[in-house]
């Protein structure tokens, strides 16, 4: 029998829905799962580690990289770039290791585009209300910057049948259930 190639889940979800921590819970319980790291140019947020959570670059190092197409794909949403590497989801995939990325509808749909066998999965709030309270929750977003987070999540949400599985975050530990369940059933698939 042949070895499987990796496959690649792609998680989108409005800001503030817990992706972050869905992927993170789940990678500590699933041994067979890669999440490379992200490029951004954004600021590192409290908590979060260079080269676990994101690689932070400067836009200069961005750019560089971009021209030498070292990204799979690349977006600036909320006036930041965010870059998934090339290399780092091949490698994995090469050596039937599952890659699940975080990604925006745009880099969802690129993945999908030139990886037709990728896994969308959506990741909704309860209701626009709850992921208001959210983000107001964490403080790290200004007033508009939520105001413009939320008008986002409205326009990403109207793309939701173009993703394969759909999973609302309204019970954390149920919702991890399901995003693992999800890929079991997919390993297993007959293709």
């Amino acid at each position: 029998m042949a070895e499987r190639r990796g496959h690649i889940f792609v998680i989108s979800a409005p800001s503030g829905c817990g992706k972050t921590s869905l992927v993170k819970a789940l990678l500590r319980k699933d041994g067979n799962l890669a999440h490379p790291a992200s490029f951004t140019t954004r600021p590192k947020r409290d908590g979060e580690k260079a080269g676990v959570d994101y690689h932070f670059i400067s836009e200069d190092e961005f750019r560089r990289r971009l021209k030498k197409k070292d990204f799979l794909e690349w977006s600036m949403p909320f006036g930041q770039y965010y870059a998934t590497s090339k290399s780092a989801v091949l490698n994995n995939i090469e050596k039937s290791k599952d890659v699940i990325l975080s990604l925006d509808f745009s880099g969802a749909s690129f993945v999908k585009k030139n990886f037709k066998d990728s896994i969308l999965i959506y990741i909704l709030p309860p209701s626009l209300g709850a992921l208001r309270r959210r983000l107001i929750g964490r403080m790290t977003d200004r007033s508009a910057e939520i105001k413009k987070r939320l008008s986002r999540a409205r326009e990403d949400i109207r793309n939701l049948g173009r993703y394969d599985y759909v999973i609302v975050n309204d019970n954390f530990r149920e919702a991890v259930k399901k995003l693992g369940s999800i890929i079991v059933a997919e390993r297993l698939k007959v293709r």
